[in-house]
């Protein structure tokens, strides 16, 4: 018998899921094994092969060259004309590499910075008001380091509104609560909690920010 894929936490999505309910989440994958007990194939309910190959070209069409226009018009366009949910006002910056698009949502008012990494293969929300700088990557899964075939594990990723994350961060799976401050060059391994401010490398909490700083934020 092939070793059993792991797979996303229930309860962690569940979680996301009710922050956030609007996340759209990929169809869970059923593998095919071939007689040696080897995945050759992986299935996914309503993802039909038309339907991943335009995903996989619109992947292509922005990362190689929407993304790179100087025009947020055709940027957000684009993504928009492939699934993604961008809400009013926002901005996204040039040369951010976006994976899966039909699974993101970002909100309004929303400013992601330059080449950062929108990974929305386990989907990904971003809510309104959050400050995404520079060199960014949301991660949306991992892999199954115990399988032979080394199986993605696709898990989502949930941004709450008026989040701040500083340059060159980086963010695993996770929900980090409204108002948290990620800062430059931490890596997010677990949930933040409303208005913490983390940093480091795993992030750990540092301290709290007022709650009074988000009362004249748009939105609020």
């Amino acid at each position: 018998m092939p070793k059993e894929p792991d797979t996303a936490d229930p309860e962690d999505v569940a979680r996301k899921v009710a922050a956030a309910p609007t996340l759209k989440i990929p169809p869970p994958p059923e593998w095919v094994y071939n007689d040696e007990g080897r995945v050759i194939d992986i299935l996914q309910e309503g993802m039909t092969f038309r339907r991943k190959l335009f995903n996989y070209l619109a992947e292509l069409g922005y990362n190689l060259v929407f993304g790179h226009l100087p025009s947020q018009r055709a940027r957000q366009g684009f993504l928009r004309r492939c699934g993604a949910d961008i809400g009013k006002r926002t901005k996204i910056g040039r040369n951010t590499k976006v994976l899966n698009i039909e699974f993101l949502t970002i909100g309004d008012d929303t400013v992601i910075g330059p080449r950062c990494l929108l990974d929305a293969r386990g989907g990904l929300w971003i809510g309104d008001n959050v400050e995404i700088s520079d060199d960014v990557h949301l991660l949306g899964g991992g892999h199954d380091i115990n399988h032979p075939d080394f199986l993605p594990v696709p898990i989502p990723t949930v941004v709450e509104d008026h989040v701040w994350i500083g340059n060159r961060a980086m963010i695993l799976p996770s929900l980090i609560h409204r108002g948290a401050v990620v800062s430059a060059h931490s890596l997010v391994i677990k949930d933040i909690a409303e208005l913490d401010v983390v940093a480091g490398n795993p992030a750990k909490p540092t301290g709290k920010r007022s709650a009074e700083a988000l009362r004249g934020a748009r939105g609020t």
